[in-house]
């Protein structure tokens, strides 16, 4: 593989389960299964989105593949180095290459903090010899990316809206110009109005700095617009993987199916029938025998507990974890759509 074709984040078969344990020594009676055998790639300006319910693993692959959270098994390369293994101090080097997003613009900005120190830590962190001039022109220049006045660093996260906090968190996830941005629920906890604004920035950003983007969200709206490719994640696994329009066409998992009947389509004159899941998501510390979401699926078969489904190809670029071929599953709009 050459160098232009190496991917820069490759997973293959990540396992992260978290010990419960209980009793004087603390010892581990069970584990929750938080993310159960996830593989796949994201090409170098490449953006995936990585779609499910709460619940289903996707912020824990995002902070995994960063190594906030050790893996309990699999690998992670990055840039093709492997990094599953790295020490905290063999990391250091590698981590202003990859930075992260934060769901919430309220508690991720230390409120005892000006925007000017918010922003400017990492270059404090990587770069501590720089010079505080050369500092402030990098934090100036990084708050007006983000469409915000250069002298905001003067002023507190307090006085701004929740839009502006997270574009401050955006511009702190930019001052290293990392290859990798994970982006965890960013736009989650904003007004719908707000949110189409720091999606565009995210675009633009994106496009202007190439930057490589995994986006992580269960509004499959936005992840639709944002997305070369949507992996649909379900109890820890992927369930289904393609490109954006292929996938809102034709998806081939019944819980790709479930969700795109929740999400409002743009169109009025199109009519769907909801697709009610029943109960919840199961427990990830005992998940069901076979396909973990047989007990959910209105499709299900007594064959769907007998064991779990591999992730295989049913299409150019397109896979999917479910042993039934014969379904004709609803599209989220009409492929004509879909195409436009």
């Amino acid at each position: 593989m050459t160098e232009a074709a190496t991917p820069v984040l490759e997973v293959d078969g990540l396992v992260k389960h978290f010990p419960l344990r209980s009793g004087l020594f603390g010892r581990a009676r069970d584990h929750v299964r938080a993310v159960d055998g996830v593989s796949f790639a994201i090409a170098k300006g490449e953006v995936l989105g990585l779609v499910g319910e709460s619940g289903s693993g996707k912020t824990t692959v995002g902070r995994t593949v960063l190594r906030l959270d050790t893996p309990t098994a699999g690998a992670i390369r990055f840039l093709g180095q492997d990094i599953t293994t790295l020490s905290r101090r063999q990391l250091r080097p590698i981590r202003r290459k990859m930075q992260l997003v934060f769901q919430d613009p309220f508690a991720s900005l230390n409120p005892r903090m000006r925007v000017d120190r918010i922003v400017g830590a990492p270059l404090m962190i990587h770069e501590p010899g720089m010079k505080a001039a050369e500092r402030t022109q990098r934090v100036e220049d990084a708050l007006a990316m983000v469409g915000l006045p250069r002298n905001s660093g003067e002023r507190f996260p307090h006085e701004f809206s929740g839009g502006q906090r997270q574009r401050i968190g955006i511009a702190r996830a930019l001052m290293l110009r990392p290859e990798l941005l994970v982006a965890d629920e960013p736009v989650s906890a904003l007004d719908v109005s707000i949110q189409a604004q720091v999606v565009k920035l995210l675009l633009d950003v994106r496009a202007r700095l190439g930057l490589t983007l995994l986006f992580i969200a269960h509004d499959l709206a936005v992840v639709g617009h944002v997305s070369d490719r949507v992996a649909v994640m379900y109890l820890g696994k992927l369930v289904e993987i393609a490109d954006t329009r292929t996938l809102f066409a034709d998806p081939r998992h019944p819980y790709t199916e479930a969700l795109f009947s929740a999400a409002p389509v743009p169109d009025p004159t199109l009519r769907r029938k909801r697709i009610v899941l029943t109960g919840d998501i199961p427990s990830p510390i005992n998940p069901p025998s076979g396909c973990a979401f047989r007990t959910r699926c209105r499709y299900a078969l007594p064959a769907c507990a007998d064991a779990v489904p591999p992730l295989r190809a049913v299409g150019p670029g397109h896979f999917k974890a479910c042993i039934r071929d014969d379904l004709e599953l609803t599209a989220w709009q009409a492929p004509e759509v879909a195409a436009a």
